[in-house]
């Protein structure tokens, strides 16, 4: 499990930091942020976390704009000082709380009932989404704040549209209109641009499926991820598969499963 801890206060967040040590010796702290623009810039640029430890009240604002600036499909545990109605409006919404001063045993039980909701979280990301738009709707309302943008509950996800890359000491922006698609290769992963040039990206392969819009990109494989325009040819396989044509060409044969196949002609305009 990774895990990142957004906390403007040091004190806290060192204790955080320490009690998730304690209670899940396994997870990795992936990150700490200390204010709303650190968060949105942290998310904008390292793979999704499979928890965020929230605080409500950070030095730049509340945590809340946070969502309003970039999709967030992890879970979140807030940490908090609202009022009993608060509170219940975390659980009503599935979503779990901490409240100052942070204990072991609530971090202990937060974290048991976001296993249980793993799954669920995961295979549904937009229904998390609205979970915390109705909860910070009504945490708002109770508390007297200026109410959430409604563009909050509508906004679509927020997706990359530009990847940055080493070569050599260099940095290189490369938009996303350049790229034909992305593929994994001996656990590394890497862009290939429509001049057939291929460049390493610090993302694996399921990460970069987060990052893409769906209507310009489909994960055909474990292997790949193909821009709409970067298909050329689409065969007929043996057992209802597909064999997939890119370009520019990929070295190595290019097939979509028997049960993606019918998704993969829906997207393809069928």
């Amino acid at each position: 499990m990774t895990i990142l801890i957004v906390e403007d206060e040091d004190a806290t967040a060192r204790k955080l930091r320490r009690l998730v040590q304690e209670v899940e010796p396994m997870a990795a702290i992936a990150g700490m942020t200390v204010s709303v623009e650190e968060s949105v810039e942290w998310l904008q640029t390292h793979p999704r976390p499979d928890l965020i430890l929230m605080d409500i009240e950070l030095a730049d604002g509340q945590s809340f704009d946070i969502f309003n600036r970039v999709s967030v499909t992890s879970p979140v545990i807030f940490i908090t000082a609202y009022d009993e109605y608060a509170i219940k409006a975390f659980r009503v919404n599935s979503v779990d709380y901490l409240l100052k001063p942070v204990k072991e045993a609530d971090l202990r039980a937060a974290l048991t009932k976001l296993r249980t909701m793993k799954k669920a979280l995961l295979d549904n990301p937009d229904g998390l989404k609205t979970s915390l738009a109705n909860l910070l709707q009504e945490m708002t309302a109770s508390s007297g704040s200026k109410p959430l943008s409604p563009d909050f509950v509508k906004a679509a996800p927020t997706y990359r549209d530009r990847f940055l890359v080493k070569q050599g000491q260099r940095l290189i922006s490369i938009d996303l209109q350049d790229v034909a698609y992305l593929f994994t290769r001996n656990k590394m992963s890497f862009i290939k641009t429509r001049d057939d040039r291929e460049w390493l990206v610090d993302y694996t392969i399921d990460d970069l499926s987060t990052m893409l819009d769906p209507k310009r990109f489909f994960r055909l494989n474990r292997q790949i991820i193909a821009e709409l325009r970067a298909i050329d040819k689409v065969n007929l396989y043996f057992n209802g598969k597909l064999k997939i044509g890119l370009r520019p060409v990929f070295d190595e044969e290019v097939v979509v499963s028997r049960e993606k196949a019918g998704e993969f002609k829906i997207w393809l305009g069928e």
